[in-house]
C-alpha cells in the first residue's frame, strides 16, 4: 500500500495577537508576546494531527524543522522528514520557502496550520499544483481553505487516508489590511484560489462581508438586550450586530474588539484575554453575561476574530448568560447549517453545543443550534 505524502507547515506566530486585542499577528508578534500572548498554533496543529494518529504507520510527513513542524510531528510519533531548515523567527519568507521545499517531494496533502496571512503566503508558490487543507490558528480566518476546526480538518484528512471519495473544490484565498482593521475597517481582498477537499460538512465557507443593511430589525435587537440590562457585567462581543447594541446606549464601541459594560456604561474598552479574566476573576458568575453574534456565510460565534473570548473565560460563565444575536436573514444564509464554536478547547467546544435561544428581533427568539459537525458526528 502506498503510503500517504503529507505535508506539514505551521506559522508558529499565527494568531498570536487574537488574545491581546491586537486583532492580527502581521508585524506585531514582538508586542503579542510582550503582553503575554501565548502562541497556539503547535496546539491547534496537534489537534488535528491526533485525528490521524491511528492511520501514522501509512504517513510520511514531510515538513520543515522546528516550531514550523518537526518537532510536533516526531514529538506525537509520525515518520517524519525534514526538508527545510530555519533558525531565525519564522516569517513569511520561511514559510515560502518552505513550502517550495515541499512541493518538490510528490505530497499528496499539504496541511497547514495559521490565519489568511500564512494562506496568502502559501498561494503564492502552491497556487493549484497540489491540494491544500489550513488549520485554523489564525486571529482573522475569511478565506475558504480552512475547516471549520482543528478537529474538523483532522477528520478531513482522515477522511482521505481510509480511501473515502473526496471530491476537490477551489477555494478562495482572502486577506484584509490589518492596519485598517485595527483601526476599526474591515478592507477583505481576495488574492486567488487554491483546491481544497470539498467537504461541506468540516470545511468553512468564506466569510460574507459588509454591515448589516437592516437598522430597523438591529435596533428591535438592540432594545430587546437592553431592556435585561441591570446591574451585571456585560461583556460585547465583536461585529456590526453587537455595535448596533453600544449604539442605542450611546457607548463608543470597538467594532472589532471586545468592550465592557456595566449599568450601561463603559467599563473597559477593547480588552484582552488577561483583562476580561481579570475583571471576572472576583466578580459573581451568575452576574457575567456574554453578548455575541454569528460571521456571516460561516456561522462561527466563537473563535473567529474574537480570541480575547478565551476557553478560561467561557467556562466562567453559565450558558443561559450567553445572548446570542443575530437577524434571520443571517441564519437564513446557513441554510441550515448548525453555528460553530471553536474556542480552542474541544471539551469546552462539545459542552458548548445544544440549542441557544437567539435574539432576532424585540421580543422576538428563534430556537438554534449550536452544534460542531466535527464532534456531533463523530
Amino acid at each position: 500500500m502506498k503510503r500517504f505524502r503529507l505535508g506539514v507547515i505551521i506559522n508558529p506566530l499565527a494568531g498570536l495577537g487574537g488574545s491581546v486585542g491586537l486583532k492580527g499577528s502581521d508585524g506585531v508578534a514582538l508586542e503579542a508576546i510582550a503582553k503575554g500572548a501565548v502562541p497556539k498554533a503547535q496546539m491547534r496543529m496537534q489537534q488535528a494531527l491526533a485525528v490521524i494518529l491511528p492511520f501514522a504507520d501509512n504517513i510520511d510527513i514531510i515538513t520543515a524543522s522546528g516550531d514550523m513542524g518537526a518537532n510536533l510531528c516526531r514529538q506525537m510519533g509520525f515518520t517524519t522528514n525534514e526538508v527545510y531548515y530555519s533558525e531565525t523567527t519564522t516569517s513569511s519568507q520561511d514559510t515560502q520557502q518552505a513550502v517550495t521545499c515541499l512541493l518538490e517531494q510528490q505530497l499528496d496533502l499539504l496541511l497547514f496550520a495559521g490565519g489568511d496571512g500564512t494562506a496568502r503566503d502559501i498561494y503564492a508558490v502552491v497556487e493549484d499544483k497540489v491540494p491544500v487543507l489550513g488549520v485554523p490558528a489564525g486571529v482573522k480566518i475569511h478565506s475558504g481553505v480552512y475547516g471549520i476546526t482543528p478537529h474538523a480538518s483532522g477528520l478531513v484528512v482522515s477522511m482521505l487516508l481510509q480511501g473515502e471519495l473526496v471530491s476537490l473544490m477551489p477555494a478562495d484565498v482572502m486577506d484584509i489590511d490589518e492596519v485598517a482593521f485595527r483601526q476599526g475597517t474591515v478592507r477583505a481582498k481576495r488574492f486567488g484560489e487554491m483546491t481544497v477537499p470539498a467537504e461541506p460538512r468540516y470545511i468553512q465557507a468564506v466569510k460574507m462581508g459588509g454591515k448589516e443593511v437592516d437598522e430597523l430589525v438591529l435596533a428591535d435587537i438592540a432594545a430587546d438586550i437592553i431592556e435585561s440590562m441591570d446591574d451585571e457585567l456585560f461583556i460585547m462581543g465583536s461585529g456590526s450586530t453587537v455595535a448596533a447594541v453600544m449604539e442605542d446606549l450611546g457607548i463608543d464601541n470597538t467594532l472589532l474588539g471586545v468592550d465592557v459594560i456595566q449599568d450601561k456604561t463603559l467599563i473597559a474598552q477593547d480588552v484582552s484575554a488577561n483583562q476580561l479574566l481579570e475583571l471576572t476573576e472576583n466578580y459573581p458568575l451568575e452576574k457575567v453575561k456574554l453578548v455575541i453574534t454569528l460571521i456571516g456565510g460561516q456561522g462561527h460565534i466563537l473563535g473567529r476574530g474574537n480570541q480575547q473570548l478565551s476557553p478560561e473565560l467561557i467556562k466562567r460563565i453559565p450558558k443561559d448568560n450567553i445572548f446570542i444575536l443575530a437577524t434571520k436573514t443571517k441564519l437564513k444564509a446557513l441554510e441550515g447549517r448548525p453555528l460553530i464554536v471553536d474556542s480552542g478547547d474541544p471539551e469546552l467546544d462539545k459542552a458548548l453545543t445544544g440549542y441557544y435561544k437567539i435574539v432576532t428581533g424585540y421580543h422576538d427568539y428563534v430556537m438554534y443550534q449550536v452544534a460542531n459537525p466535527d464532534l456531533v458526528e463523530n
